[in-house]
């Protein structure tokens, strides 16, 4: 039985994740800040930069996805240090408790998660893989989580980044807000509703995470968006279309600005994200058009 380690396993991807994993067999390792109360979890402090990393050892794989909310509340200082330090000291803590354990005991691959903030504003313009690094906070984060890893690397670790756009679910998330307001007659688009929001179902983030652990030779950035990226006015209409409700509200950007301040830039910016390099791997979307990703979340 493979035994496969997740940080930010209570979190909308990772409580996903680990239901799969548990449903077809796999031993799951909780990494958990508080005392462990159960076999299967293992303290960490990943702020203070500790870890058991004993607990790793004889896992297959490690999969990183703690963090402080993007989306939680408004882009205070304070709390732009917090998302940056979940993350970046996070990840290191992981990678050197991965690096530290002896060969026969060392994972075989490290998933740690990433955005596709990554990319920052991309306008009309798509980009994969192969493209540079926007500029910003999130650019900048995304370098530096990702940076992180480098212990694990090399020491040899398979590692892969997740780089996910936003994913479609009711349980948490942009639309875990959002569904409630369209269900009310509320929804409508954001500022102009040409930007580009890159999405993906919640069930295709689950089943590409779980192909980049069990496919040998995948290694670096991966994009977890479906290939049909589709315009805020475009979802503005399907969630009008599946859930019956008008959608005559619109929220306009120096509204969205005031109310959410730096933050706004991620609603009203356009990211227009393709995942090549998960298509050109043999994986296959089971929801690639927003009106499905929809469906499914409902």
């Amino acid at each position: 039985m493979r035994r496969i380690a997740v940080t930010g396993a209570s979190g909308l991807i990772g409580s996903a994740l680990v239901r799969s994993l548990t449903a077809d067999g796999y031993e799951v390792v909780r990494l958990v800040r508080h005392a462990p109360r159960a076999a299967e979890e293992v303290r960490w402090d990943p702020e203070g930069g500790r870890v058991d990393a004993a607990g790793l050892a004889g896992c297959h794989a490690v999969v990183n996805l703690a963090g402080a909310g993007v989306g939680s509340r408004r882009w205070t200082d304070d709390y732009k240090r917090r998302i940056r330090d979940s993350r970046v000291n996070g990840t290191a803590t992981l990678a050197r408790a991965v690096a530290s354990l002896d060969d026969a005991e060392r994972p075989r691959v490290f998933v740690n998660g990433s955005a596709i903030g990554y990319y920052g504003e991309t306008g009309d313009r798509t980009v994969d893989e192969s493209a540079p690094a926007g500029e910003g906070f999130l650019p900048s984060l995304c370098v530096e989580w990702e940076g992180a890893t480098a212990p694990a690397r090399e020491a040899g670790v398979r590692t892969v980044f997740t780089r996910t756009g936003l994913v479609v679910s009711r349980e948490g998330g942009a639309w875990e807000r959002l569904f409630p307001l369209f269900r009310a007659g509320l929804g409508g688009r954001m500022g102009d509703g040409r930007q580009y929001w890159s999405f993906v179902a919640l069930h295709d983030e689950v089943a590409a995470i779980r192909h980049l652990i069990d496919t040998d030779g995948l290694s670096g950035p991966f994009n977890v968006t479906a290939p049909n990226p589709a315009r805020n006015r475009e979802i503005t209409a399907a969630m009008g279309r599946v859930l019956h409700r008008p959608t005559l509200f619109a929220v306009p950007a120096p509204v969205l600005r005031t109310v959410l301040g730096e933050m706004s830039g991620d609603v009203l910016g356009s990211a227009r994200v393709l995942p090549t390099r998960l298509l050109e791997s043999g994986f296959r979307f089971a929801f690639p058009e927003i009106e499905g990703a929809i469906r499914a979340a409902l």
